[in-house]
């Protein structure tokens, strides 16, 4: 049964994360690429597999890197045809005890102020757990179009001859008193 707000979870527990480190292949199914799909209002979501190298660094952190790739069915927003799209998603993060968070966040603030390159806060490690899964699944969120087209789909918009009876001041014309009828009359000066 697939958890309906994280579809794709392949959890790594950081105590059991070799020094040398470690390297994921993982591949979602066809129930959690579905659940992933209705989460991201796709189509459907044909393949999504994710290659990761989780490496130890300092004071308790680790660096995931890799890729996410993926093919997802989608809706031309043109001509409404069904399309399909390749995603290929760079992941590079940095986790971090939950009690470094706020530390870290701190030194990005500062580095915004400055003219370094600002780099990307840490996520937390969440009860002594990376979720692999819900990494990949959120790189590919990130990459898809929200917008897809068919390469040769041109919008044209509808070619609509202008109304005279459509203009600004055609409301007022509607207003105006029929000159044969008589208007209010003026109150005479006494």
């Amino acid at each position: 049964m697939t958890d309906k707000a994280d579809p794709w979870s392949v959890p790594v527990t950081v105590a059991q994360i070799p020094d040398t480190g470690l390297h994921r292949d993982i591949e979602a199914g066809p129930a959690v690429r579905e659940a992933m799909a209705e989460v991201a209002g796709l189509r459907e979501i044909l393949s999504a597999s994710a290659s990761l190298d989780v490496t130890p660094k300092s004071a308790g952190r680790f660096h995931v890197a890799g890729r996410v790739r993926a093919r997802i069915g989608q809706t031309c927003v043109v001509t409404l045809d069904p399309i399909e799209n390749d995603l290929d998603e760079p992941i590079d993060l940095i986790f971090a005890p939950p009690e470094q968070i706020p530390q870290l966040a701190d030194l990005v603030d500062e580095a915004a102020e400055s003219d370094v390159e600002i780099p990307d806060p840490p996520e937390p490690i969440v009860n002594g757990v990376i979720d692999l899964g819900r990494l990949a699944t959120d790189a590919l969120f990130l990459g898809v179009d929200p917008y897809p087209r068919k390469p040769d789909a041109v919008f044209e918009a509808p070619v609509v001859p202008p109304d005279p009876e459509d203009h600004p001041f055609a409301a007022l014309k509607a207003l105006q008193l029929d000159p044969k009828t008589p208007g209010p009359k003026k109150p005479k000066p006494g």
